[in-house]
């Protein structure tokens, strides 16, 4: 038997690895969704559930695919991506009878933990994706403006995919978008009036909310809040979870 050197070896091992990593997901069929349904954050779920072959079909998309092919920032997209999804789907099963999400639950179960997302063999929760995997694994903050929980409180659904090669300028165009937006959180005198988000998940933000809007707050109110940081209390709103449909 031909013995294989060393350096092939090495070199059939560099061919399989990036080709693991060369793995890509194609989300158009979301795109054109999102492109078509939603508006400013606001979901027209009739319009989806006309459209509901479409979003099937790019659920078999996510189905067939292994995140651990996938690069960091590709895994992340996909995994937003796949909660946006399939909480849309969870919708669609009542639709058009539901006010909130909520209503999918009951007094011991949850929505969020219905297994309900098909990948790559499994049946996830949302819970699991969101918690299990895209907070825990990726410890970026910026997930809470990423997924969205079919509510108005919920920072808006994104009128595209995530995708790994835009992921970042993405991420930070929905928590500027978020943190700028007075329905959501808004400078009064020296309080900071916040999203339950912020209370809900403080750890994620070090437990610094005022230094977390600074890296995003536009002027004037980043100015405000660097001058008066000592004195600024924060203050935490009621959480619509009234449906985000017209």
């Amino acid at each position: 038997m031909k013995k294989i050197s060393i350096a092939t070896i090495i070199m059939i091992a560099g061919i399989w690895i990036a080709g693991a990593h060369a793995a890509q997901v194609d989300h158009a069929l979301f795109a054109s969704l999102l492109n078509r349904h939603v508006k400013d954050g606001v979901v027209d779920y009739q319009g989806v559930k006309d459209d509901e072959a479409v979003l099937d079909q790019y659920l078999e998309v996510l189905a067939a695919v292994d995140p651990d092919r996938l690069s960091a920032d590709d895994q992340f997209a996909f995994y937003a991506n796949a909660y946006n999804a399939w909480t849309i789907k969870l919708i669609l099963s009542r639709y058009p009878d539901i006010r909130s999400i909520k209503e999918l639950g009951s007094l011991f179960s949850s929505p969020w933990k219905k297994s309900i997302a098909r990948i790559d063999g499994d049946l996830l929760t949302l819970e699991q994706i969101e918690h299990d995997i895209l907070r825990k694994r990726f410890k970026d903050p910026r997930v809470h403006f990423a997924v969205n929980c079919a509510s108005k409180g919920c920072p808006p659904l994104q009128g595209e995919p995530f995708a790994g090669n835009r992921l970042n300028d993405q991420l930070d165009r929905a928590a500027r978008a978020f943190i700028n937006d007075p329905r959501f959180n808004r400078l009064e005198d020296n309080t900071l009036w916040v999203s339950k988000i912020f209370d809900w998940f403080s750890e994620d933000f070090h437990g610094d909310v005022i230094g977390y809007f600074i890296q995003f707050a536009d002027v004037p109110m980043r100015d405000q809040l660097e001058k008066n940081k000592g004195r600024i209390k924060v203050r935490y709103l009621d959480y619509d979870w009234s449906l985000n449909g017209t």
